[in-house]
């Protein structure tokens, strides 16, 4: 797997008073000594560390992490301004327009933008909100995902599973843990600083063929995706707690065991959870992140 991003000059420091722990849970990142910045320290926990099948994607995901806290703390200090862009996922899009394909969905929902709205001034709730959705979106292009759309403060995005199934969803489900760690220790701490408060989030991911439809004749219009495993994803995503993955069975089944073993099947009444399984016509299952 591929990971896209700038790496600027860090410090790991091991605490040699510590006895007895797994030295790995003091682990933390200085701020980098060429910006001026006075950022707090960011410090990973046990699970977060252990979060992979190998350690160079832990160090990866700490590197997004400490690229979040200085672009947010800029962004604060009006030293630093958000700019995202929808065009890579049009483009892969236009290329299957009028057509289906398989796809794996992830959607990601911030909980609590309503107590924000009651707390914070409008412009810096507008930056914090460009935060989210520009670090997930920076998450999901790490994870070769495309960015589908910004629907209020959700970001919705796809990873091609045509070619490989288990890959699409193992991808798509380790983008998602990705995206809890960088809100609960890349965006949660700077909030802190400001005493704002901190941002959780929810997250549903299911798979299957979409339809890609193109709204206008002009090619140049905007594209976008409907299906069942759309509507699936949505509304599983509205049933998750604050700061959990639910993935759907068709998902679960094609992970790596060792990632299955994290999960933990969820039922609902029929009256909150309507959709079917359409090979076995009985309750699609679904399973949620047990941290």
């Amino acid at each position: 797997m591929s990971f896209k991003f700038n790496i600027f000059n860090c410090n790991i420091q091991m605490d040699p008073n510590e006895k007895g722990e797994d030295k790995r849970k003091k682990i933390s990142i200085k701020k980098d000594p060429s910006e001026d910045l006075d950022s707090p320290f960011l410090k990973l926990s046990h699970y977060q560390l252990n979060s992979s099948h190998d350690t160079s994607q832990m160090h990866d995901v700490t590197t997004l992490i400490s690229q979040t806290q200085k672009r947010l703390w800029n962004a604060l200090k009006r030293r630093y301004k958000y700019s995202s862009t929808l065009d890579p996922a049009q483009n892969y899009l236009r290329k299957h327009a009028d057509s289906k394909i398989c796809l794996a969905v992830l959607y990601i929902d911030l909980v609590g933008s309503t107590n924000l709205c009651m707390t914070i001034s409008v412009d810096k709730l507008a930056t914090i909100i460009r935060a989210f959705t520009y670090e997930m979106s920076s998450v999901v292009q790490t994870y070769d995902g495309f960015v589908l759309k910004y629907v209020g403060d959700a970001v919705i995005s796809f990873f091609p599973s045509a070619s490989s199934k288990y890959v699409a969803c193992e991808t798509a489900v380790r983008c998602g843990m990705s995206m809890l760690s960088i809100i609960r220790n890349g965006l949660n701490p700077i909030l802190n600083q400001y005493d704002y408060p901190e941002l959780s989030a929810k997250i549903g991911i299911d798979e299957g063929e979409n339809a890609v439809v193109q709204y206008n004749t002009d090619k140049n219009s905007p594209l976008d995706i409907l299906g069942y495993c759309m509507s699936v994803s949505a509304k599983m995503t509205s049933l998750t707690e604050p700061n959990k993955i639910t993935i759907g069975d068709d998902v679960f089944n094609v992970l790596h065991p060792e990632l299955k073993e994290k999960f933990v099947q969820v039922s609902y009444t029929e009256k909150e959870w309507k959709y079917v399984n359409k090979r076995t016509g009985q309750l699609y299952k679904l399973h949620t992140l047990n941290l």
